[in-house]
């Protein structure tokens, strides 16, 4: 089973790398794009009985290692065997994510 995790900066860290591609993008004529936020993505192949379990051992490893939970924040989505993408239940408050 494959799960995706998604890591980012939170919304009250500075992001100078954002900026410059943001500047970047205007400087091409893009200006409809307001902002843009940098990040992560992995793509674990995980071992598990379930989606469930699987989406479990993905944010525990984002928790633990992927992902600086002081700065970053991180969603996880699993892919089932027929290509389905189910997307990660909201955080529980102060979870980090």
């Amino acid at each position: 089973m494959q799960a995706r995790v998604f890591v980012t900066l939170k919304p009250s860290v500075f992001d100078p790398q954002g900026t410059t591609v943001a500047e970047a993008l205007h400087t091409l004529g893009y200006d409809a794009i307001r902002d843009v936020r940098q990040g992560k993505y992995f793509e674990l192949e995980v071992d598990a009985s379930s989606a469930e379990d699987a989406r479990r051992l993905a944010e525990q490893a984002a928790d633990r290692l992927l992902a600086n939970t002081v700065i970053e924040s991180f969603r996880v989505e699993v892919v089932g065997a027929d290509g389905s993408v189910a997307a990660g239940a909201p955080a529980p408050a102060g979870a980090g994510r």
